[in-house]
């Protein structure tokens, strides 16, 4: 075994203003995703969002400027009092760990939530949304946040699509990845029998020659498929699925976004199962 790494502490108070600074490459890292179970979060909204999720935090940064500003110096007061270690650094090093191009003026590194496959399919009538080689980033976080806002009950990134973690994505989902139950990196057909282990129907979604939306039943457990833009779901996928859903869409509109697609049916799901109890 190798040395033991001691985390580095830095003072508050003290300004780091070096972009040599050993944080710079922590930071940098983990926009990259080359740090498992390391999530980088951009923007006080999502550090605020984390911090009312119980993540767990590794460092945060904040910039002079953020620190006077009134919501920032509440947050940093809870995060410091929580015992979170906070950083400051100067406009140029936050310039260098900021992914984005204009900074929000706060960053930070947390641990990944992780949620077990029950959490997935919590429930009676379980209603999970698996993403299959959704690519874009932005389009995978929007579905991940209207997953939250319609009482899905997880989200699994299956196949090629992106990381849901990845801070792209975590800004596209405005905080709703720290809480809604997520699993990643899993192959389609693994992603396929978990959800049928649990009790899932499977329904694919498909551009044309499937059930309406307004007919097809969207009631008890299932779990919904969909595709990335332009390739849509894979044929097996298709296949084998329980039931196929389709949008109707007028001509010569042949698609929608992925994200679209997603907030369509889950609120169609949450329209049908509201009017189940009713």
């Amino acid at each position: 075994m190798g040395p033991a790494i001691v985390p580095q502490c830095y003072p508050s108070r003290v300004t780091i203003t070096s972009r040599q600074n050993p944080l710079v490459t922590r930071f940098r890292t983990a926009a990259r995703g080359d740090v498992g179970g390391v999530i980088l979060l951009d923007g006080s909204h999502l550090v605020a969002d984390a911090h009312t999720a119980g993540v767990t935090f590794q460092l945060v940064a904040v910039t002079p400027g953020s620190r006077e500003k009134d919501d920032i110096r509440i947050l940093v007061d809870m995060l410091e009092r929580s015992g979170v270690e906070v950083i400051t650094v100067s406009a140029s090093v936050m310039n260098a760990v900021s992914p984005v191009k204009t900074p929000s003026g706060m960053v930070a590194l947390a641990e990944r939530p992780v949620a077990g496959a029950g959490a997935l399919y919590a429930g009676s009538a379980a209603l999970a949304i698996i993403a299959i080689d959704v690519q874009d980033p932005g389009n995978l976080g929007a579905i991940v946040r209207v997953a939250e806002a319609a009482g899905a009950t997880g989200f699994i990134a299956a196949g090629g699509s992106a990381n849901p973690f990845g801070w792209k994505a975590l800004r596209g989902s405005m905080g709703s990845a720290l809480r809604l139950p997520i699993a990643s990196a899993i192959e389609t057909d693994e992603a396929i029998a978990d959800a049928r282990r649990h009790g899932c129907r499977i329904v694919a979604t498909v551009p044309r020659d499937g059930t309406s939306l307004f007919e097809i039943d969207l009631t008890g457990p299932i779990a919904v498929a969909i595709g990335g833009e332009g390739q849509g779901l894979p044929s097996s996928v298709v296949e084998s699925a329980d039931e196929r859903v389709t949008i109707r869409m007028q001509a010569p509109v042949e698609s929608l976004n992925a994200a679209v697609t997603a907030a369509l049916i889950v609120y169609e799901a949450a329209r049908q199962r509201l009017a189940t109890k009713a």
